[in-house]
């Protein structure tokens, strides 16, 4: 079986092992309609695998109900463009589609379980990392407005580092608002309380994700350039069940450091990987920096 996974409605489609096309429905993203999609599953004989489309998305809390009931999840691309022009697109044809790859054996990879500790550091990751672009834009707005202000205020604030600025900004007193002087005061001292407070949630949330990954991966957190944000993103990409990853070259697909054959002929050459999670690659980037400067 093969399904193509939406915000509102779910589209399930059964094949027999020939690839012939049996039936297909819509169900609602709900609880009743994963469980209608279970008895419409079954209606169709044994099941030996469901093919889900966005199973870090939509499909996600879709693949946990398949796996609880005992159906083997196998995660599935969505098709590439061409086959989509090719084809066409639609919902019975996506999920067709998923049911194929599965059948054929092109997909084959297990989902996330997302019901663990790993999913609980993932969470708590995402209000990090737009607390930090947030900090960072603000500071960056707050050096932005002294490049245009007064002499007088320059020279107040001149010289000073990010940690230094934001202080410094938040005990500015504006004054007249009519005036750029004051305005320019009202606006960084704005910012300057809107830097320590993300500063202050910021430090909150990395000791609670120092926490969790300490006891998730005990080991890894003690390893040279790994610290609580590096083994954070690690952890997030293996997910809760690390075991789908058969080997150290899969993890390293998975993470796009394997280097891609490039030969042709005589030449025998690789090129580098351009795939997989690039957010995983720039963990791992900043271990190979923090060892080369330190080791």
């Amino acid at each position: 079986a093969g399904v193509d996974t939406h915000g509102q409605t779910h589209h399930a489609a059964v094949i027999d092992p020939l690839g012939r096309h049996l039936a297909d429905r819509q169900f609602p993203a709900t609880g009743a309609g994963y469980r209608q999609l279970l008895s419409w599953l079954g209606s169709h004989g044994a099941v030996a695998a469901v093919g889900v489309e966005g199973t870090g998305a939509y499909g996600a809390e879709l693949a946990r109900v398949l796996a609880r009931a005992g159906l083997r999840v196998v995660e599935v691309d969505r098709p590439d463009r061409k086959t989509r022009r090719m084809k066409g697109k639609s919902d019975p044809i996506d999920a067709y589609a998923a049911a194929t790859a599965v059948t054929s054996g092109r997909a084959t990879g297990s989902p996330k379980t997302r019901d663990g500790i790993v999913e609980a550091i993932r969470a708590l990751r995402l209000p990090r990392r737009s607390a930090v672009k947030a900090r960072t834009q603000a500071i960056n707005q707050a050096r932005q407005l002294l490049v245009t202000a007064p002499e007088a205020l320059r020279a107040q604030l001149r010289g000073l580092s990010a940690a230094q600025l934001a202080p410094a900004c938040a005990r500015l007193r504006p004054g007249n608002l009519a005036d750029p002087i004051g305005a320019t005061k009202a606006a960084l001292r704005r910012l300057g309380r809107r830097i320590l407070a993300l500063g202050e949630e910021i430090a909150d949330l990395d000791a609670e994700l120092k926490a969790l990954t300490a006891q998730a991966a005990p080991t890894l957190i003690d390893r040279m350039g790994v610290g609580p944000d590096v083994a954070g993103q690690l952890l997030a990409t293996a997910g809760d069940n690390p075991d789908r990853l058969r080997s150290e070259a899969a993890f390293a697909h998975l993470c796009g450091v394997a280097p891609i054959p490039a030969s042709s002929g005589r030449r025998d050459r690789h090129r580098l990987n351009r795939g997989g999670d690039r957010a995983a690659n720039h963990a791992l980037h900043t271990i190979a920096l923090s060892r080369m400067r330190w080791d």
